[in-house]
């Protein structure tokens, strides 16, 4: 899939999207502000698509993507589709392979930071504490095939994964799954 059908892909996923939570109810906020975050990642990857930045619009694509199938598998969302990251040909210039390169590891480190700050909000015995779990074992697993990627030299492949993987986290924060034990900056809160 190239960069342009990725975001087509997320432009539809979004146009398809809906708020499944009655509103007036404590979570519809948090749906309204899943939905406004996941426009405005694919608004920010058009904008960079047009303007030639591919590597900022992969990682805008995933991002938002991720913070769609996040707000999904809790219910707030509708109707529930996934969009894993799959293989994305993003078309890299050479002109902008340093900074695919230098966006990657950052994210990397980010994530890494951001998964150690982030600790279950719920207590044990609540059904939300099996899914602020779950939560970080996606945000965990794309954080670990990023890293594999990454190892593995394909940047394009790597950024995708931990972008995708990032938003996971992020949305669990805005959900209230999470409370942020470390660095508040490495969230959107």
């Amino acid at each position: 899939m190239t960069l342009e059908e990725y975001g087509g892909l997320f432009e539809g996923a979004l146009l398809r999207a809906r708020v499944a939570v009655p509103d007036g109810r404590p979570l519809f906020r948090v749906a309204v502000e899943v939905m406004e975050m996941a426009a405005a990642y694919l608004s920010d990857g058009v904008t960079f698509l047009e303007a030639g930045d591919r590597v900022n619009a992969l990682a805008a694509f995933a991002y938002g993507l991720g913070w769609l199938d996040a707000g999904s598998s809790l219910g707030l969302i509708e109707p529930y589709d996934p969009h894993p990251p799959e293989a994305v040909d993003a078309r890299i210039l050479p002109s902008q392979t340093a900074r695919l390169d230098e966006k990657t590891r950052r994210y990397r480190r980010m994530l890494d930071s951001a998964l150690a700050a982030a600790k279950e909000a719920p207590d044990v015995s609540s059904p939300l504490h099996a899914a602020a779990r779950e939560f970080l074992r996606v945000a965990q697993r794309w954080y670990e095939g990023g890293g594999e990627r990454l190892d593995a030299g394909d940047l394009n492949g790597a950024l995708l994964r931990l972008s995708y993987g990032y938003a996971w986290l992020d949305a669990g924060i805005r959900a209230g799954l999470f409370r942020v034990t470390g660095r508040r900056d490495l969230f959107t809160v």
